[in-house]
């Protein structure tokens, strides 16, 4: 009966500083008992599962579909949103609201960031960030070629600029053209200090904020120019591609896909990109499920932030395979 006694004590312990929120130091002078011996009891509370921790996910949130794709693609955390409409502008507006968030709350000091700023979903998450307090950022970085049509151009640069200024950073930009007219012209390109020296910062990149494209290039993509033509795009069909970061190509099964269009692209390579310690893609919608599962295969994403429809479709379709 002795256990059966010592257990009673500990469930009052419990009782008394979990249900009626008395201080460990009032639980001692009740019993006469140290601190300290307090302390022990109401750990040992929880080892004997006298005390048991239960979380309930407030509504509106998915924590078993997020649970579902940090286990299924092995990601360090996966946010999925809700989203009232399965439509590509309200989903982009809600991703790009719980990223400004995320990035708010996990911004660290001295952070050197990477953009892809020809991304719509990141322009609508640099809408809903709140200018920091304090300086925390060191640089924002372009990791694509953010020059192009003169009428979309101002977005890629204000995104980057933007994301600056509202981090407290210095502002990196990458004057260049997305896709070269060829290796030889990017060879000229890349001589320019300026780009030289945004590019030299790619390594120091701590954390990367990418989207993710199917093939299909996204409206704002499109109409910048920074594009491969339609008969470029089938040879990286042919090769396997499904989707791409940046302009990097990869395949179903999470394989870089390599072209001699590769040697046109200026910007970040996924080789690099998985060197970076955090990086953050932001990416949903029904046309781009393939391609998000494709990439989330590459190894390099450690955040995914997506909405419910598309993590639902992404959970289910990676279980199968694996069934299969």
């Amino acid at each position: 009966m002795s256990r059966l006694n010592e257990l009673r004590m500990i469930a009052r312990v419990a009782q008394m500083y979990h249900l009626e929120g008395r201080r460990q130091a009032d639980i001692a002078g009740h019993f006469h008992l140290s601190q300290a011996t307090v302390s022990r009891m109401l750990k040992r509370a929880v080892a004997e599962e006298i005390v048991r921790t239960t979380v309930v996910a407030p509504s509106g949130t998915y924590a078993e579909l997020e649970r579902r794709l940090r286990s299924e693609f092995n990601l360090s955390e996966a946010i999925v949103v809700e989203c009232a409409e399965n439509r590509d502008g309200a989903i982009m507006a809600r991703i790009g609201e719980a990223a400004a968030h995320f990035l708010e709350a996990t911004l660290q000091n001295e952070e050197i960031i990477g953009v892809s700023s020809w991304s719509e979903t990141i322009l609508k998450m640099v809408e809903n960030i709140h200018p920091m307090k304090s300086g925390k950022a060191r640089y924002v970085v372009q990791t694509l070629g953010g020059m192009g049509d003169p009428t979309v151009q101002m977005h890629a640069n204000q995104l980057t600029a933007r994301l600056a200024r509202l981090t407290g950073a210095e502002a990196r930009l990458l004057s260049t053209p997305g896709v070269a007219a060829s290796p030889a012209a990017k060879d000229v390109l890349m001589d320019d200090p300026f780009v030289r020296e945004t590019q030299a910062l790619f390594p120091k990149i701590t954390l990367a904020i990418v989207g993710i494209g199917a093939m299909q290039p996204s409206n704002m993509l499109a109409r910048s120019g920074n594009v491969f033509s339609s008969q470029e795009l089938a040879e990286i069909e042919e090769a396997g591609g499904v989707g791409d970061i940046t302009l990097r190509f990869f395949n179903a099964k999470g394989g870089v896909v390599k072209t001699p269009l590769d040697e046109r692209v200026i910007g970040m390579s996924l080789e690099e990109l998985a060197h970076v310690d955090r990086v953050i893609a932001l990416a949903g919608g029904s046309s781009k499920i393939g391609a998000i599962q494709a990439a989330l295969r590459l190894g390099i994403i450690d955040i995914l932030i997506t909405d419910r429809f598309t993590a639902s479709r992404l959970a289910v379709s990676e279980a199968i395979e694996k069934v299969g």
